[in-house]
């Protein structure tokens, strides 16, 4: 007959059951914790041993293994390791206070030891087994210490109250933790279910998971390995495993291990296609943070600004102040630390791509350049930088690759060019047609095409690269290369006037200047002469300090409210129509058809600039001129 053997029972810490259930119950966000946290107390006890077998010949540290082992009939889930083990002392000491670490106390006594090498723990705080009871009515602890020839048995319900068997002669060395599952919770008893799991938060675990026979960790911790024991192959396994999808290839990637001011490894990806381009809407994935190779966060977006939200990757630390749950930092500011270290990295390793490979970067940049982008307007430490990323179409066909980069605009521009010029356009073709572009076609000086209204919002923020402006090319901030002052630096009063004296002003062009100016009134800001216009009759230009035409429309489209700056009229005396109205104006009874004419002018001048003139207006005004035509037409046949 047996007679079962007496246990003692023990009370846990003061409070432990409240405790207990704010631990379970507040600390951790969702209940696949407990196994993250289980295997990760199981890794610790294996890299203790391992350190001891340093220290000891006598001890036995090979084929160290985590076994995973659901039960469903039973509704039981066993997680064991043979590592180190736990004395009844231990048991009493590390499972019947809170907040108290075996780990904790493990790490500290390393530090007088000599021998520091090769341990990775992560069990710092003593409470990652007390979320047990999220999954459990009941835990048992079964465990034989290293150093002893018999075990223990711990259980525990979570009530208040722990108990201690009498030594058990047939356990094995090491931890073997059995959660009792609570009714409702029998999907941790399913092997599909518990693979997930140990897949998402414990991969990289440096020993091997099993469950069912199979190993569930098999993928190894490249970050940690030198870049040059790295393969081709292992860096796209790690892409797939961190993407999820198969056979996809990263655009680039970047393995980077960092000293200062935190210990970090990590590698970086660049997909190669953007899919908020494709619809998919902005991007709320960050990067995967390890402590020691456990999973701390899927998706953390404090380790790299907004505009380098389209990396995927991980950042791994053995220096990370984690908090009591392992699911947050105890200070921000490591965060903002880390970041500044991975952003000058990334933005190091751009600058290469872009010195090195310009066909590569071009892929990069139309892809991704619309979110790198927006680091100008949010990040002024690294604006400077930024700026040299940036590229743009442009009217210079040797713009490299295609795509012009400041830095590249202002070694082509002569020392005397003291802007640089942008012009803005649905698309290249509305671009060429803008009659703002005539001077500098005929000069034959590069203009930076910008087809996206954001692009000039980033231009407008930037404001200056190295010390030129950037100005658009309807701007009466305007200065060509040679002129001393733009259009319009000088007050009204102080203006060059235009004289009948002029040799390239029509006699009678003053007169029509004014008349077109008492048409209009208080429609424009000005009707001037234009020193920009080759060809075509007339055009619009912004007041000094205006933004461009298109980006005043995005704005009005976006902001019902704004009203347009009221614009300017620049006429070209040189043009055939101007000069003929010049011929004409001398006699008062064309006065009235001047001002018509300055009226279908100032609307011809909005439609090139995309706006919108009184529609109803212009249709009888152009029906005007064409009655005007047909009366000047005989009827007889010749």
């Amino acid at each position: 007959m047996t007679v079962e053997s007496p246990k003692e029972q023990f009370t846990f810490q003061a409070e432990i059951s409240r405790l207990l259930h704010l631990l379970s119950e507040s600390l951790y966000q969702n209940r696949e914790i407990t196994i993250r946290e289980l295997v990760s107390n199981a890794s610790d006890a294996l890299d203790k041993l391992r350190h001891a077998a340093l220290t000891d010949s006598a001890v036995e540290a090979s084929d160290l293994t985590i076994t995973i082992e659901p039960n469903a009939d039973e509704k039981l889930l066993i997680i064991r390791d043979n590592g180190i083990g736990m004395t009844r002392d231990e048991l009493v000491q590390n499972l019947g206070t809170i907040a108290h670490s075996g780990s904790l106390e493990f790490l500290q006594n390393l530090q007088k030891a000599e021998n520091k090498d090769d341990v990775s723990l992560i069990g710092q705080f003593g409470v990652g087994f007390y979320s047990s009871f999220m999954l459990s009515e009941r835990v048992e602890v079964r465990t034989r210490s290293w150093t002893e020839d018999t075990g223990w048995v711990w259980e525990s319900t979570g009530d208040g109250a722990f108990t201690i068997g009498e030594p058990e002669e047939a356990l094995p060395r090491g931890t073997e933790v059995r959660l009792h599952l609570k009714k409702d919770l029998t999907e941790f008893t399913d092997t599909s279910r518990l693979k997930f799991i140990l897949k998402k938060y414990s991969t990289f675990v440096p020993h091997a998971i099993m469950v069912d026979g199979e190993h569930i960790n098999d993928q190894p911790p490249i970050w940690v390995e030198p870049k040059s024991t790295v393969t081709d192959d292992q860096y796209q396994n790690f892409y797939e495993y961190l993407t999820h999808f198969p056979g996809q290839q990263a655009l680039w990637h970047l393995h980077l291990t960092a000293d200062s001011p935190f210990q970090f490894h990590s590698i970086l990806y660049c997909p190669d296609s953007n899919l908020e381009r494709m619809g998919f809407g902005h991007a709320e994935h960050g990067l995967h943070l390890c402590a020691k190779r456990i999973l701390v966060q899927n998706d953390n977006r404090d380790l790299i600004p907004d505009y380098l939200r389209f990396l995927r990757g991980i950042v791994d630390s053995e220096d990370l102040p984690l908090n009591v749950s392992r699911e947050a930092l105890q200070d921000n500011t490591v965060f903002r630390k880390m970041q500044k270290v991975i952003t000058k990295k990334v933005l190091d390793h751009l600058d290469s791509i872009a010195g090195d490979d310009a066909e590569k970067y071009a892929k990069f940049y139309g892809e991704f350049g619309s979110i790198l982008r927006e680091g100008i307007g949010s990040d002024f430490d690294h604006r400077d930088r930024l700026a040299k990323l940036l590229r743009f179409q442009s009217t210079n066909s040797t713009a490299e690759d295609g795509l012009a980069s400041l830095a590249g605009y202002c070694e082509r521009a002569g020392d005397d060019q003291k802007q640089v010029y942008f012009a803005t356009g649905a698309d290249m073709a509305a671009v060429l047609r803008d009659p703002n572009l005539e001077i500098f076609r005929e000069r034959n000086l590069e203009v930076l095409v910008l087809t996206d209204p954001v692009d000039e919002y980033v231009l407008s923020t930037l404001g200056s690269f190295e010390d030129r402006d950037l100005v658009s090319i309807d701007s009466a901030d305007l200065k060509l290369p040679g002129s001393e002052s733009s259009d319009s630096d000088s007050d009204d009063d102080e203006k060059k006037e235009t004289s009948d004296d002029d040799t390239d002003v029509p006699q009678g062009f003053d007169t029509v200047l004014q008349l077109i100016k008492e048409v209009l009134g208080d429609q424009v800001d000005d009707v001037r002469k234009s020193e920009r216009l080759t060809e075509s009759a007339c055009c619009l230009v912004s007041a000094k300090g205006a933004q461009s035409t298109t980006m005043q429309k995005v704005l009005q489209v976006n902001m019902p409210d704004f009203e347009m700056s009221k614009m300017i009229l620049e006429i070209n005396p040189r043009a055939t129509l101007i000069s003929r109205l010049c011929e004409i104006s001398v006699n008062d009874d064309n006065a009235g058809f001047v001002r018509t004419c300055g009226q279908q002018l100032y609307a011809d001048a909005m439609i090139m600039a995309g706006l919108a003139p009184n529609g109803s207006e212009m249709a009888d005004r152009v029906q005007n001129f064409m009655m005007e035509l047909a009366q000047q037409r005989s009827s007889i046949a010749t």
